[in-house]
């Protein structure tokens, strides 16, 4: 008789017990994963063993090219692929573009020493396109400055359709070529390059052809609120977004944040950067410990600040930018020439590594104000699409936590997701246990009383 209770009892529960447990199942899969590490967490951190410990996030699938040393075998660049190569310490190298009448092209080079690398400040890069002639259409070059830290520097090459220099169709040369001071300090060897070229299209009609000269400069009241927690890319591409608010991370001696902010046609962004006090006594000074830069979509520089530190609470502010608009581009200045369009501009933050030396190896607490100001307009209509497609979109898709949420809210819908997953097990065995009860008083009241 028992065992038949047992039998009529198990198939009594059979039903709500393989509901409740697919039920939990369910459940359990939709609830996010509980992290590996604090380093999977943290996209800055893999991103730097990923890349040979430079620190530097290079895109995924970049394609790997070797720059020639003159014209003659110089390998072409196709807009819209990112390309790895590398350049050594003495000498130019050359890439080929083909390019129509109409087009504009930017090619931005990032170059990236080793992490250990002992620089100057007026070490960096050079970057410029020359025409079949050998005129430079432009040039534009990136230093490591008074940080004294070899981080990551971009400059960018340009061949502007709309300036009197280089507008015939046919075959463009990007030359890249490293500064060197001549420091006897300054680490030998060869760094690596990111280079990812883009191209513009010439717009549909004629529109102005000066720069807009009336537009709000003031500096806007500072953003009040609870900073919310934000974790960064570790490269252009891995760059995760920031909306209009209050941002804070953390970021150690020799590291390179990158942020990426949505700013359409018509808006303005203002940004602030703050960095903490250390804990202890804090003795000594840093000159130009942290540097915030600002880069246009197509990596094209816009503006930076750079914060001395003395180990208390220091903050600073990017100048005022006018609204984005395609006719900044004839701007003389080239803050206001470099806001031409809309799309992701990237907040760069670096800690330069002498700060460890001075204040301890960190982590030190950064946090981040940025205000986007203005009414969306349809912007220019272009003639034809740029190469990547999409490049002066706005687009909030960067990092997997969307427009309103920040890595707070990430661990508390884990925390939610922790107490979830046993909550449901818990459902399971209160379904399973009331089941069995009400099977096994059925089975009593059916049993034999003689």
């Amino acid at each position: 008789m028992i065992r038949r209770w047992r039998t009529a009892a198990w198939r009594g529960i059979g039903a709500a017990a393989a509901l409740a447990l697919t039920a939990a199942f369910a459940l359990t899969a939709l609830l996010p994963a509980p992290a590996a590490s604090a380093a999977s967490a943290a996209p800055e951190t893999s991103a730097a063993s990923a890349n040979g410990g430079s620190g530097y996030a290079f895109a995924p699938g970049a394609r790997t090219v070797t720059g020639a040393t003159g014209t003659t075998d110089a390998v072409p660049l196709e807009p819209g692929t990112t390309y790895r190569s590398t350049l050594p310490d003495k000498g130019e190298l050359y890439f080929r573009l083909e390019l129509a009448a109409g087009t504009t092209a930017y090619v931005p080079v990032t170059a990236v020493p080793p992490a250990a690398a002992t620089v100057s400040a007026s070490d960096g890069i050079e970057v410029s396109i020359e025409d079949a002639n050998g005129s430079a259409c432009d040039y534009s070059s990136a230093r490591f400055g008074a940080g004294l830290s070899p981080r990551p520097v971009t400059a960018v090459g340009r061949r502007d359709a709309g300036r009197a220099l280089c507008q015939d169709a046919g075959t463009y040369y990007v030359v890249v070529e490293r500064l060197v001071s001549g420091s006897q300090t300054t680490t030998p060897g060869s760094w690596d390059l990111e280079i990812a070229p883009v191209t513009e299209p010439a717009l549909a009609k004629a529109g102005a052809t000066t720069a807009p000269e009336a537009w709000n400069s003031a500096s806007p009241e500072p953003l009040t609120g609870e900073p919310r927690r934000r974790t960064a890319g570790a490269g252009f591409t891995t760059a995760r977004t920031l909306d209009q608010g209050v941002w804070r991370t953390d970021i150690t001696p020799g590291q390179t944040l990158y942020y990426a902010v949505p700013v359409d046609w018509g808006q303005q962004l203002h940004a602030t950067v703050d960095l903490g006090s250390t804990s202890g006594e804090a003795h000594g000074y840093v000159s130009a410990a942290l540097n915030l830069s600002l880069y246009n979509p197509v990596r094209g520089y816009v503006d930076d600040v750079s914060l001395g530190y003395d180990g208390t609470q220091k903050s600073s502010s990017l100048d005022p930018l006018p609204p984005v608009a395609y006719a900044n581009r004839y701007a003389v200045y080239g803050t206001e020439n470099s806001v031409r369009f809309a799309g992701a501009y990237y907040l760069v933050v670096h800690l330069t590594g002498q700060t460890a030396d001075t204040f301890g190896k960190g982590p030190y607490g950064v946090t981040l104000q940025v205000r986007v100001d203005g009414t969306p307009n349809s912007g220019p209509a272009y003639a034809g699409s740029p190469v990547p497609k999409g490049v002066f979109d706005v687009s909030s898709d960067r990092g997997s936590l969307g427009t309103a949420a920040g890595d707070d809210t990430a661990m508390r819908a884990l925390a939610v997701g922790g107490i979830g997953t046993g909550t449901a097990l818990l459902l399971v065995l209160g379904v399973w246990t009331l089941t069995a009860r009400r099977a096994q008083i059925r089975a009593n009241a059916q049993k034999p009383t003689a």
